[in-house]
């Protein structure tokens, strides 16, 4: 697959108009040995509202304590107040998030029902995914943190640019080697400037070592780079959790474990499962519990962004990519009901395709007509 697209902005938008969901004909390669099990493997590099000239100013604001970038509110970007109100949480609403961008277009063209249906997703935090490049990384977090800081409340993040990336499949990409990749992160952590932030560290990482990168070869010395990671990022006020899949990538509890071992789980605060998957909670904690017994008791979060109607399993190939009838599941909370689960998250932002499979977009590209679906399908408000 190529390298996922950057959205920057002044880049035009996906097709907002309705697109009908359905099957293209051909699958994405190697789609057919995944099936349900496969968690979606298209993740965009979220750039947001900040812009190359920002992010240097934010990083300059930031070392001076100054909250950067934002509005009156407390919520809002330089051009003033979100266009929905966020919810009541602990976790930074991003006002400028592709589902917000969308409700002013559609508020502009007259489409108020669906924007109104939109204000579901908008209205949510969402994990920021920063870029890949190592000059831009440190501006994006810092500008990032310092929103989330004016407002009072906890950024998410996630680290996703580990050398060969999703094994060279549909999320392809991440830095050069090690040495570049150390770089990033070293960035990265600039930007968070000790700013206490949850960070979901390099999802499939290592679940895709743990399997051989699915058949693909082995990814030599990745547990003690993701090691590195989380004390990297620990140190710069990281509340880092170590992607470790779903339960039907790695089956085998006691080999996660010890992979959760030597990737650094006991110098990080927990793991993180159903990263842009489906997967009911009640099935993931289940699987999230048994993991951590054989951890001590290590706490994880749970990706509960799009699982609110469960797995698809329907008879359209591929199960994994923008299945249809999915809803949004638990918004994000750290009341989660079990001393385990630290947190549901939003990881993956609801609405990004997951692949050019039933008339979608490109991987990583928001697509207007899925997010509605996804809204219309789950109660409430």
């Amino acid at each position: 697959m190529s390298k996922l697209p950057e959205k920057m902005p002044g880049m035009p938008e996906a097709d907002t108009e309705p697109i009908r969901i359905e099957p293209r004909g051909a699958e994405p390669r190697g789609a057919e040995t995944r099936g349900a099990e496969r968690r979606d493997g298209s993740r965009r590099t979220r750039r947001g509202w900040l812009v190359a000239g920002v992010a240097a100013v934010t990083v300059v604001a930031t070392a001076l304590g100054v909250a950067a970038c934002s509005g009156d509110s407390g919520e809002g970007g330089s051009e003033g107040a979100p266009p929905v109100a966020p919810a009541a949480s602990e976790f930074w609403v991003d006002p400028s998030s592709s589902a917000a961008r969308q409700i002013e277009q559609w508020r502009s063209e007259g489409r108020t029902e669906d924007a109104a249906a939109l204000e579901k997703i908008a209205r949510q935090p969402l994990a920021i995914w920063p870029t890949g490049e190592t000059g831009g990384v440190e501006g994006e977090v810092a500008g990032v943190v310092s929103q989330a800081r004016a407002a009072g409340r906890t950024p998410v993040l996630t680290a996703y640019n580990i050398p060969n990336r999703d094994c060279g499949q549909y999320s392809s990409g991440g830095a050069g080697d090690e040495g570049a990749y150390r770089e990033w992160l070293s960035a990265f952590a600039r930007g968070m400037g000790g700013t206490r932030s949850v960070v979901v560290l390099e999802p499939d990482a290592l679940p895709q070592t743990l399997t051989n990168c699915e058949g693909q070869g082995e990814q030599e010395g990745r547990e003690e780079l993701l090691a590195e990671a989380v004390r990297t990022l620990t140190g710069a006020g990281g509340e880092v959790y170590i992607d470790a899949g779903n339960p039907g990538f790695v089956t085998d509890i006691g080999k996660l474990a010890d992979g959760l071992r030597k990737a650094g789980v006991a110098d990080a605060a927990g793991f993180a499962l159903n990263v842009a998957n489906f997967m009911e909670t009640e099935q993931v904690e289940a699987y999230g519990n048994r993991v951590s017994d054989q951890l001590g008791g290590a706490r994880y979060v749970i990706d509960t962004s799009r699982n609110g109607n469960g797995t698809y399993n329907g008879s359209e190939q591929p199960t994994w990519c923008n299945p249809p009838g999915r809803a949004l599941g638990t918004p994000p909370t750290r009341d989660t009901g079990s001393p385990q689960v630290a947190a549901f998250l939003w990881v993956k932002e609801p609405g990004d395709s997951d692949g050019d499979c039933r008339g979608a977009p490109s991987a990583g590209e928001f697509w207007p007509q899925y997010a509605l679906d996804l809204a219309r399908n789950t109660p409430g408000a």
